[in-house]
């Protein structure tokens, strides 16, 4: 940056020429962010692109693109995509395999890496077909090799630990304006779970505590995915049949938040969460969560969250207890919409992305 500019977030403070001591605000020029990602992500990270997308449509600040990353798509393709965008900053997220072609044409192009890590390496194996513990070496080696690549790591400590590096970037987790407290909305007596029906979270072991439960409540499932018959079947021969429902994805985030609003509780009981987002958007609404400590989201919805340890099925059942327990507070909810509004979160991601790229 040169002496006469000073950046300031969006904007540019540029001094007068000589003798001039005036100082005149600027429009800076929008950042080029480009996210690559993988094309079976979870659904958080496409809540997250979005919003990104909405934030660049709406303000300016910065020009989005997305490049899917997958089999179909050759590597000499995307790599020419990405010179075709000149990009600032290349944020690659759940790297696997590690890109490292990708991060040398990114380099070619004088734009900054960051490597972003929603899970852990044993999430990340989880996904991977067949044994888990056979592809996880594999995963951490990657991992640790691109951090010694990109130029920053973005995640939490327990999903970056693996990489040897410290994660200078946090991973921005955000709410919807339709995540609320909603005072209209009747709160049942249903304990709710929101998202895939797939292995890793925790479903099974839900299931299980439901049979445990000497309080027989109602249990809400909300999502799809190839476990749906398999925990249909488990629930008939727990004795659930009736106490057991199953329904298709809510895309409306304003009747999904509904939907939260009037559970007795909302449940994350999957140890392999790569964001746990749904915590935090119920949260936002004011209900209760139980969920497991290693999702991510939980760490931020303070007393609204009740914690269990991975691996213990009498934790989870004293979490769903509490949670049900405890009465919505609305007060906390408002609180948790504001701090985590997307627009507040990804407007302090950009500024961090604008100090990387400088």
């Amino acid at each position: 940056m040169s002496p006469e500019t000073l950046d300031h977030g969006h904007l540019t403070l540029r001094r007068g020429g000589a003798g001039r001591a005036r100082l005149r605000l600027v429009p800076a020029a929008p950042l080029r962010i480009v996210d690559v990602v993988p094309d079976d992500g979870p659904g958080a990270l496409r809540t997250y692109l979005d919003a990104k997308s909405r934030l660049a449509a709406h303000t300016g600040e910065l020009h989005h693109d997305v490049l899917v990353r997958g089999r179909s798509r050759s590597r000499t393709a995307l790599a020419a995509r990405l010179r075709a965008l000149a990009p600032d900053v290349v944020l690659l997220h759940d790297p696997w395999p590690a890109p490292l072609d990708l991060v040398a044409c990114a380099r070619g192009l004088g734009a900054r890496t960051v490597a972003v890590h929603h899970g852990s390496s044993e999430a990340q194996a989880a996904v991977l077909p067949g044994p888990s513990r056979a592809h996880l070496p594999a995963v951490r080696a990657q991992r640790r090799r691109l951090a010694r690549e990109v130029d920053a790591v973005m995640g939490l400590p327990a999903t970056t630990a693996d990489s040897r590096r410290v994660a200078t970037l946090a991973v921005a987790m955000g709410v919807d304006d339709a995540f609320r407290p909603r005072a209209d909305v009747r709160r049942g007596d249903h304990v709710l779970y929101v998202g895939r029906l797939a292995r890793g979270h925790g479903l099974f072991r839900l299931l299980d505590a439901a049979a445990r439960s000497a309080d027989p409540w109602p249990l809400h499932l909300v999502g799809a995915g190839p476990l749906e018959d398999a925990l249909r079947t488990r629930a008939q021969h727990l004795g659930l049949g009736r106490r057991v429902s199953v329904a298709p994805d809510v895309r409306d985030r304003e009747c999904l938040a509904r939907r939260m609003a009037a559970a007795r509780c909302v449940v994350v009981p999957g140890a392999l969460e790569p964001f746990g987002l749904v915590a935090l958007e119920a949260a936002a609404c004011g209900t209760p969560v139980a969920g497991c400590l290693t999702a991510p989201a939980l760490g931020l919805v303070g007393g609204l969250g009740h914690r269990f340890a991975p691996g213990d099925p009498t934790g989870l059942d004293r979490a769903i207890a509490a949670a049900r327990a405890a009465g919505p507070d609305a007060e906390a909810g408002a609180v948790l919409a504001w701090r985590h509004a997307w627009d507040r979160v990804l407007r302090e991601e950009l500024r961090r992305l604008r100090e990387l790229a400088c």
